[in-house]
Parts: C-alpha cells; structure tokens; sequence
C-alpha cells in the first residue's frame, strides 16, 4: 500500500505551475478587461489543479497498466513500481476530475459564463484521453498540442471569461506565452523518456522528432514565451515584467540544450516550470501596473 508521501509524490507537484500560471495570466486579464472576481479566480485555480492532478494520476493509471511506466527514471509511479492498487489510481483520477467537474458547476453557475460548460467537459475528456482508452492521444505525439490549447489557451482565457464574460488580444497573447511554457515542461520530460518510450512502443512527440529536434523546440517554446510577452507591451506596457523571469530558465537550458539524459534532465523539468511561474506572476503584476 502506498504511503501518503508516495501518493503526493505520484501525483507530480513539479506539474502544478503548468496550472497555476493560466489562472494567473486570466485573472491579469480580466483586471485589463473590467474588474477581478478573486472567488472566480480561486474556482478556476482548483478547476485547473484539480485537472492537473486527476490527469498525472490518469497517466500513471493508464501508463502503469499498459507497461509503459516498468523502466523510467523521474518521479514515483504508484501503479508501474507496484505501490498502489490500479483500481485505487484510476480512482483517484476521476475523484479529482469530479471535484474539476463539481468547481466547474459553481463557477459557471455565479459567472453565468455557460459557454464554458462544454469547454469545461472537453477538458475532462482530454485529461482521461491522453494516455487512457484504447487511442490514447498522448501515444500518438498529441500530447504537446492538447497541453498548450487546454493548459494554456483553454484555462487562461476561461478564467478570464468567466471574470469579465470577454476576451482580449492581452488574455490571448497571455495565453500563448504560458502555453508555450508548459509545452515546454513536457518536452523536456519526453526527451528524458525518448529511451523507454521507444522500446515500449509510445510515439510521443519527442520520438517522432528525435533527440535533437526535440532540444531545439524546447527552445522554440521559450523564445515563444518571450515574443508572447514582447507582443503584450501595446496592451499593457509593464506586462514586459515578465521577460525578467527569463533567467529562471537557464538551468533547464543548460540541461536540455547541454545534452543532459536520464536523471541529468529531471532538473530541467523543475527549471521549466519555475519559469513558468515566475512569467505568469510578473505577466499578472504587469498586467494590473498598467491599468
């Protein structure tokens, strides 16, 4: 039986900036906009953590099951090494995807946003999608695409919808720019799998590239990053704050660009995400200096 540290470890805190960054970047966005609503803000942010979560341990699930997970290095996984039940996994996942789908309800609801109620159950579907069923995207080198139009576009201009019920060119460049980030982070956790994901048959997109085409988007997402912030100034000068957590990513890239494998890229993926929250927090920060 897994302990309570094995169950916090499987679910991957190192992913959770890739939730927490959009909420922030909507929410600047929808003080740009109007005006913030910090209890809509607070429900998006356990939409997306809560989706965060169900989709790591729907991964290590459905992965764990498939024997995928029996030869990887990185974080714990409760099903491949045999610490939980699968049933117990799978469980844990859709609890988390109920309590996305319950904040979900509530947010809707008092925003009286309700477009985002399809929106919200596509997420769902795309977080039990990417390595579940019997055509998991994620094996398929769709994995990269869904993160940055759910992790990025999708949770980023929600948030800022159901603030404001309306978009903006600043929510949607905001969107990109974490998008591309959290991209990143997955990149650089495929690349460090390029080797078991090739032997058990799991055509990410870091397969399908190649070890160095791979590195090299990882830098394309970061500058991506950077020209995303770059392209904020017309709505909100100070929103440029954000190139300032560009540092934040020098580890990672001294990692991936350096030709790090194995365990040597685990601090990529932590550097990555870093990244990530430092951006979004000075991206918000410029957002509502620039009022």
């Amino acid at each position: 039986m897994a302990t309570l540290t094995e169950w916090v470890a499987g679910a991957r805190p190192r992913t959770l900036p890739a939730a927490l960054a959009p909420v922030l970047v909507g929410t600047g966005a929808a003080a740009l906009a109007g005006h913030v609503v910090i209890a809509y803000a607070v429900l998006a942010l356990v939409i997306a953590l809560a989706l965060q979560v169900g989709v790591n341990y729907a991964n290590d699930y459905s992965d764990g099951i498939r024997g995928t997970d029996a030869d990887r290095v990185g974080p714990v996984r409760l099903v491949g090494q045999g610490l939980a039940q699968p049933a117990n996994v799978k469980l844990a996942a859709f609890a988390c995807f109920g309590l996305a789908g319950l904040a979900g309800l509530a947010l809707v609801g008092l925003s009286g946003a309700w477009l985002l109620l399809p929106v919200g159950l596509l997420s769902i579907w795309a977080a039990w999608g990417y390595t579940g069923g019997e055509r998991p995207y994620g094996y398929a080198g769709l994995g990269e695409l869904f993160v940055f139009v759910f992790f990025g576009l999708v949770a980023t201009l929600g948030t800022q919808y159901a603030q404001v019920l309306r978009l903006s060119w600043f929510g949607l460049l905001g969107a990109v720019g974490v998008g591309a980030i959290a991209m990143a982070i997955l990149v650089a956790n495929n690349v460090r799998d390029i080797p078991s994901d090739t032997v058990s048959g799991k055509r990410t997109l870091a397969v399908r590239l190649g070890d160095r085409w791979t590195r090299r988007l990882w830098l394309g997402l970061v500058l991506v990053s950077a020209l995303a912030c770059g392209g904020m100034w017309p709505f909100a000068p100070w929103a440029l704050l954000g190139l300032l957590a560009l540092p934040l990513s020098w580890r990672g890239a001294r990692a991936v660009l350096g030709g790090a494998h194995g365990r040597d890229l685990v601090p990529a993926i932590a550097s990555t995400g870093l990244y990530e929250i430092g951006y979004a927090a000075l991206v918000t920060v410029g957002a509502f200096l620039s009022r």
